[in-house]
């Protein structure tokens, strides 16, 4: 795992080979990012990554000046990994939670977050329901900005809330704005 811009730029961690997650690729994470550092202020923002497997979304954000990472991953080893690399890197802005990503948000009622991003498992049966789940509730800003991570053969452009699609190799996400 690489972190590639900010303080930590250039900071590269060894994911142990057990881990089950897919984590997103540099060249996606770092496309995606050139897309955000044009519609996000990081110094301004408090952030939520759901199923946020090896941290790497997380770390990027906070290495680019992020005020505070809300960082949700259930899975044991991937929780213990992040919690390992914060420590690392004297990280405090983070804020991890081992908790079921779709518990944790039934169970928000005025969380507010600026910046939500979320890699679930392309398999996750509810993951078609994601959006809604984040976009019409307390959950995000006025003109917060939500990211899904997901497979080809989702398409949310129906979504009211879509902004647009952008395609990395296998790796698409969809980016939606809450006005």
């Amino acid at each position: 795992m690489r972190i590639i811009r900010g303080k930590y730029g250039r900071r590269r961690f060894q994911v142990p080979t057990s881990f089950k997650a897919r984590p997103t690729t540099d060249f996606a994470k770092e496309n995606l990012f050139n897309v955000l550092d044009n519609l996000i202020v990081w110094e301004e923002t408090e952030a939520l990554d759901l199923f946020a497997g090896t941290g790497s979304i997380s770390f990027e954000m906070l290495s680019r000046g992020c005020r505070s990472v809300t960082t949700v991953e259930l899975n044991y080893k991937h929780a213990s990994f992040i919690e390992k690399v914060a420590k690392e890197l004297n990280i405090v802005e983070m804020n991890l939670l081992r908790f079921d990503v779709l518990r944790y948000l039934s169970s928000l009622s005025k969380s507010s977050f600026d910046f939500i991003f979320a890699d679930p498992p392309y398999d996750l049966p509810e993951l078609p329901e994601l959006p809604h789940l984040v976009l019409t509730g307390h959950l995000l800003e006025k003109g917060g900005i939500f990211v899904l991570e997901h497979s080809k053969t989702n398409n949310f452009s129906a979504n009211p809330y879509f902004s647009q699609k952008r395609v990395y190799g296998s790796v698409n996400f969809s980016i939606f704005i809450k006005p």
